[in-house]
């Protein structure tokens, strides 16, 4: 039990340095390019995003997963995977090569047809990098991952940065995607001792997909889930509304995604570990989901209160509709990485069914809801979204109990006390630094006083995961 908690810990401290520097290094080259570039350029490329999503969905098929899951996988079993999901990749790039006309037609823009051919090729780059992510999570081996990811991404940002300066417009996002995808696949390649050899054997591959099968269903779920607003909005809005829409949509991503890409890269490994015992399993699964709510709640809630200073003075005013649209996205923002210890913790027992089940459920009702408030326009349909996402923690919670005894009031108990301390200093310091006036000042004050409410709130309460946290840095600086 010490030795997973201490290969724990690690694996959360270098995953939360993976995902902190990245979020860190997003932001900045985020803000250059929101500053050169317009919204409409982030319109017609946020437009494609859902097929280049789901074609990731094909050609990692649930591999990635089962391969995790695999106690000991062997060489036949990471080498079948990388042949089927380079030639996955392949194929699929070809096909969109040739739908590329009517997706354009889809939208009303025929410039989406070179951007389309152009941009899917990132297609086929990611499908090299598969295979390594999966030996690399499976392994926990995250530092190196951590750096060559920084490096990998300050590359990309300088490549965008400078083709914007140029004038190139959403040209400059397209090849920043492509650098920085051909360029992870490649170092993660070098950072494992796995090298794919000519006899290709797809017999693992069969044996994983009754598995893999049910998480590639569920991962196309996902992704049709979190972008479906931008179809239904490319197809009904003008193109800058889009390009609004998705500005917050990333920002509210970026910092949404810094808990659960970091609980990502453990979370599966861990509960793995321990499948057969079930004392430890939700053991872990409840201090998961209350490490979650410390950081996610206030981390979200914050966002939302700064926005319109954030947004203002950083990429500018011309972006000043999407303010509305990032506050309402950091409500779902905040709950969806408290999705993720139940979801991983399903999935490492092998109930891959009921994972799949869940998801598709969420994405039929949640298309439903959103599509409801069409008529009252883009922040109505947006404010459903988020409410659904919300509301959906307990479907989760109530499958989760159906392996595992954790139930309703054990979500409440491990939620409540961070959710009410973050929305109660989030509210004080809103009211408080409302009455400055210089926007700077606004959001610095807004900020310092949220820390320092939320933490002496913590600190009152003797909040078990905030000595954790700081026990293990101190542990770590000693």
């Amino acid at each position: 039990m010490s030795t997973l908690k201490e290969k724990t810990a690690s694996g959360l401290f270098w995953a939360a340095m993976n995902n902190g520097s990245m979020q860190i290094l997003n932001a900045i080259i985020g803000i250059f390019l929101a500053r050169l570039l317009d919204p409409a350029d982030y319109g017609l490329v946020g437009m494609i995003t859902i097929f280049s999503a789901i074609a990731g969905c094909l050609q990692d098929s649930g591999f990635t997963t089962a391969l995790i899951n695999l106690k000991k996988p062997e060489h036949k079993d990471y080498n079948s995977v990388f042949w089927f999901s380079m030639f996955m990749g392949s194929g699929l790039y070809i096909l969109l090569f040739f739908c590329a006309p009517w997706i354009a037609e889809y939208f009303h823009q025929d410039r989406l047809t070179l951007l389309c051919r152009v941009a899917f090729l990132s297609i086929p780059l990611s499908a090299f990098g598969i295979v390594p992510q999966a030996y690399l999570t499976k392994n926990l081996i995250i530092k190196p991952v951590t750096l060559q990811r920084i490096v990998v991404l300050i590359i990309s940002g300088i490549t965008g940065i400078t083709l914007a300066f140029q004038g190139m417009g959403y040209w400059a996002l397209v090849a920043q995607q492509l650098v920085y995808t051909g360029l992870q696949s490649l170092g993660k390649y070098f950072l494992m001792p796995f090298r794919p050899t000519l006899d290709i054997d797809f017999t693992p591959v069969k044996k994983m997909f009754g598995f893999s099968s049910k998480i590639l269903v569920t991962n196309i779920i996902s992704q049709v889930s979190q972008n479906i607003l931008t179809v239904i909005f490319g197809r009904i809005f003008p193109v800058k509304t889009v390009g609004n829409f998705t500005q917050g949509w990333k920002w509210n991503n970026m910092a949404s995604s810094f808990v659960s890409g970091m609980l990502a890269q453990v979370a599966q490994p861990v509960f793995a570990s321990v499948q057969s015992e079930e004392d430890r399993q939700l053991h872990i699964l409840r201090k998961m989901t209350r490490f979650t709510a410390f950081l996610v709640f206030p981390a979200m809630f914050g966002l939302a209160i700064i926005a319109p200073e954030f947004i203002v003075l950083l990429i500018s005013d011309k972006w000043i509709d999407s303010i509305p649209i990032l506050q309402i996205l950091c409500i779902s923002g905040a709950f969806i990485p408290v999705y993720l210890p139940m979801q991983q913790l399903i999935v490492s027992q092998g109930r891959s069914d009921i994972f799949m089940w869940v998801n598709i459920a969420q994405i039929v009702i949640q298309i439903g809801v959103i599509l409801i408030f069409a008529q009252q326009g883009i922040i109505a349909m947006v404010t459903a979204y988020s409410a659904f996402i919300a509301l959906w923690t307990i479907a989760w919670q109530i499958f989760t109990k159906k392996i595992i005894n954790y139930g309703f009031f054990d979500l409440l108990k491990d939620l409540l006390p961070f959710l009410l301390a973050a929305l109660a200093a989030c509210a004080i310091a809103y009211f408080v630094a409302s009455m400055l006036s210089g926007m700077l000042l606004r959001m610095v004050v807004k900020i310092i006083i949220a820390v320092i409410l939320y933490v002496a709130v913590m600190q009152i309460a003797g909040a078990q995961v905030m000595k954790e946290c700081i026990g293990y840095l101190r542990h770590k600086n000693g």
